[in-house]
């Protein structure tokens, strides 16, 4: 059985960092020797959230009064805190920190990665943790790393043990204090009152005593379960916020460049070859370039049928390499296929040609890319006999239907709303002898009708009219299909009212 391996990156200064990080891009870079706090409101005033090293070495810690700090330092600037872009940002850093391993996750300030299986392609498990550090420390960021068989004891070490340390058993987490638990301060403060300080004596004390104590309290307050936890006997999984593709295609660059578009048919055919080999087609794709800044930049498409034909999912990526901002250059691209369906192979018809239902989904995929898909639709079917309900428009990438739809005697061409027209008739129950639609007279040649169309009595208000629908060809050879609203004497309004509905081709 493989032994599972979790890397716990803390990141103790991440808000201050992050904060000066982004005062740098604006071009006002503050001073290191400035002491600088991030601010957040408490329940008697602001207390500080975070502080720079300046402030650290004046006395200024995290989670006191801002003005009793400014009592201490009088020359303290202050400054709020952005507490929901720190999350954001943290977890854009967890999507960012998958050039290592596909299963990462944001905790508190840090990350969490399950690099079970990963070490050999950096060259061990501390080569792999040097290149992490020297990684996050490009972008500015301080760093604790360590390296465990469980989420809890790599968690312990990153925070309380060796830097970069790599556990190998218990006796490395024994000396470790009792907040390496991570446990609620009342209950590490219980234990301290019970002469409990390490991990190692918790350890030592028979767990019947322990559990009569804490057998009703919550995760955080029950050091048992912590205990287990961090020893493996309970299990903690790794729940990142989107779970990795099964398809994906990656290239490693020994450095960064600016543009993909020379990596992206290699990619697009790994990818084929892996979509061919499980018998599935790739509905949705997604190109992410890894910046060197820490940044990550996207391109998604879809396609408006399954695909895995390489050269059609490199067409649809050649006018939107564009979007990318390439900042410093990005040294890992990545290809996947979040959304799959089950494809076969392909096969010709009788006479040897191709697929038309095949050739309609390229076309449609070229159309979306030009035009941008709100400018395009598609009709469906539905189970009505009149004629605006029978007809809906959808989206141009939902699945296209296995055969065309049938065509009817109906005009094609529907107008967006039936317009009236005024008529003269020589048969009140007859169709009309000429009418004037848009201030237009048409004389009536020839016609065919009528087809009588009654309401929908389950979704009509009552007193809807029946429909007469005529076709009806005019002087000019022009095609017209018309309809009467109601019959003389049906009790259901005055005279009969008539519409233009639709035009034949």
């Amino acid at each position: 059985m493989i032994e599972r391996r979790i890397v716990s990156i803390f990141l103790p200064q991440f808000p201050i960092e992050r904060w000066q990080r982004q005062v740098a891009q604006q071009g006002n870079a503050p001073s290191d020797d400035l002491p600088q706090v991030l601010a957040i409101d408490g329940p008697h005033g602001p207390i500080i959230h975070a502080c720079n090293r300046a402030a650290r070495l004046l006395g200024v810690s995290e989670g006191t009064r801002v003005v009793d700090m400014r009592a201490l330092c009088p020359s303290l600037r202050v400054n709020p805190a952005d507490l929901q872009g720190d999350h954001a940002a943290l977890t854009h850093l967890a999507l960012w920190a998958r050039r290592w391993c596909p299963w990462t996750a944001a905790d508190g300030h840090g990350l969490i990665l399950d690099t079970t299986g990963s070490d050999h392609l950096w060259g061990g498990e501390a080569l792999m943790l040097e290149e992490i550090e020297a990684r996050l420390s490009l972008l500015g960021f301080s760093v604790r790393l360590a390296l465990a068989s469980t989420w809890g004891a790599a968690w312990a070490l990153a925070r309380f043990g060796p830097v970069r340390a790599i556990s190998r058993g218990p006796a490395d987490l024994a000396p470790l204090p009792m907040a390496a638990l991570r446990l609620g301060e009342e209950t590490v403060l219980l234990l301290h009152r019970l002469g409990l300080k390490t991990v190692g004596d918790l350890a030592a004390v028979p767990r019947l005593a322990l559990m009569r104590r804490f057998a009703r309290a919550a995760l955080i307050g029950n050091p048992l379960l912590r205990l287990d936890q961090m020893t493996g006997h309970l299990a903690e999984p790794l729940s990142p916020s989107d779970a990795p593709p099964v398809f994906h295609a990656d290239v490693r660059l020994a450095e960064p460049i600016f543009d993909p578009s020379h990596h992206l048919p290699h990619l697009c055919e790994d990818l084929c070859a892996r979509l061919d080999h499980a018998g599935r087609g790739a509905r949705h794709l997604r190109l992410s370039v890894y910046r060197t800044d820490g940044e990550v930049s996207r391109i998604d498409v879809s396609m408006a049928a399954p695909s895995r034909e390489a050269a059609h999912l490199v067409f649809l990526f050649r006018d939107r390499l564009e979007r990318i901002i390439p900042g410093f250059g990005f040294d890992l691209i990545s290809l996947e296929a979040p959304t799959t369906e089950a494809l076969g192979g392909a096969q010709t018809n009788l006479a040897g040609g191709i697929d038309e239902m095949l050739e309609l989904s390229h076309l449609v995929d070229r159309l979306v890319m030009r035009f941008g898909a709100p400018a395009l639709s598609r009709p469906l079917t539905r189970a009505s006999h009149i004629p605006e309900r029978a007809e809906a428009r959808a989206e141009p990438l939902a699945a296209i239907p296995d055969a065309p739809m049938p065509l009817t005697e109906r005009p094609l061409r529907l107008l967006e709303r039936a317009e009236e027209v005024r008529v003269l008739y020589a048969v009140p129950e007859g169709p009309p002898a000429q009418f004037i639609w848009r201030r237009v007279t048409c004389r009536t040649v020839r016609y065919a009708g009528p087809e009588r169309i009654a309401p929908e009595w389950w979704q009509d208000k009552p007193g809807t009219r029946l429909r007469d629908y005529f076709k009806v060809e005019d002087d000019n050879g022009r095609r017209y299909w018309l309809y009467r609203e109601g019959l003389h004497g049906d009790g259901r309004g005055g005279d009969p009212r008539w519409f233009l509905h639709g035009i034949f081709s």
